[in-house]
């Protein structure tokens, strides 16, 4: 007759229980090996940091998007007015708060240096071109959020979207001259978009990235005494910039 030995059974439960153990260990170094494999050595040390900070140089391309009024029509000199781009450069501070595994919050006050200019081609017996030049030194207020990408080989792909406030400390809209210039408000509001890619260094993070800023607040003073004020309903501010975050 077969006995049952409770013995023999405990110790087949532990084999079973020994070999699972044994799996769970093998998958989990296979799995961590891939993970080396992918070469992500850099970034498992940033990121186990809720937050960082770090600086940013960036250049620009600057310029205004006139928009034409009702009395265009009616003036008799001026035929066209349009924008030309400037040159100009950026310095800031970069806050940076991670919110969960792909999001971060960001904070990026920047002194930015752009020059942009509003031509004016006039009527006469030879053609005329008269230009607004405006000079700014803004100091500027991005805020944005940012989605990152699955890391790879120690880099991995970004795009942001926010909302920036400039204030133009340089501005020449209260002195006498402008009475004689068309004004251009210190004030701006711009809603800002773009992408990058992070790249992790065992001290840093470095980060090219590019963006565009489109200016949502009408920047133009209306004056109705000066024909190259009347001729215009608003100016909106655009920028284009190329950042590089150094981030740790």
């Amino acid at each position: 007759m077969h006995t049952f030995n409770a013995r023999s059974l405990f110790h087949l439960s532990w084999r079973k229980i020994s070999l699972c153990l044994l799996l769970a260990i093998g998958l989990s170094a296979s799995l961590q090996g891939q993970r080396r494999d992918l070469g992500n050595y850099n970034f498992y040390d940033f990121q186990q940091k809720s937050y960082y900070f770090g600086i940013t140089l960036a250049i620009n391309r600057a310029s205004f998007q006139p928009f034409r009024s009702r009395d265009f029509i009616y003036s008799d000199s001026i035929q066209s007015v349009e924008s030309i781009e400037g040159p100009g450069f950026n310095l800031g501070i970069v806050t940076n708060l991670k919110i969960g595994q792909y999001f971060d919050f960001r904070f990026l006050p920047t002194l930015s240096f752009a020059e942009r200019n509003l031509r004016y081609d006039r009527e006469s017996r030879v053609r005329d071109f008269t230009q607004r030049k405006v000079t700014s030194v803004l100091v500027e207020m991005p805020f944005h959020f940012r989605y990152k990408s699955e890391p790879y080989k120690d880099k991995r792909l970004f795009v942001i979207a926010g909302i920036k406030y400039n204030f133009d400390v340089a501005s020449d809209s209260r002195t006498r001259q402008a009475e004689t210039l068309v004004k251009i408000s210190p004030h701006d509001f711009a809603i800002e978009y773009g992408a990058g890619i992070q790249f992790f260094f065992p001290y840093f993070i470095f980060s090219p990235e590019f963006k565009v800023s489109h200016g949502i607040g009408n920047t133009l003073i209306f004056n109705p005494n000066l024909e190259e004020s009347t001729v215009l309903e608003k100016i909106l501010s655009r920028t284009f910039t190329i950042s590089f975050h150094f981030e740790g």
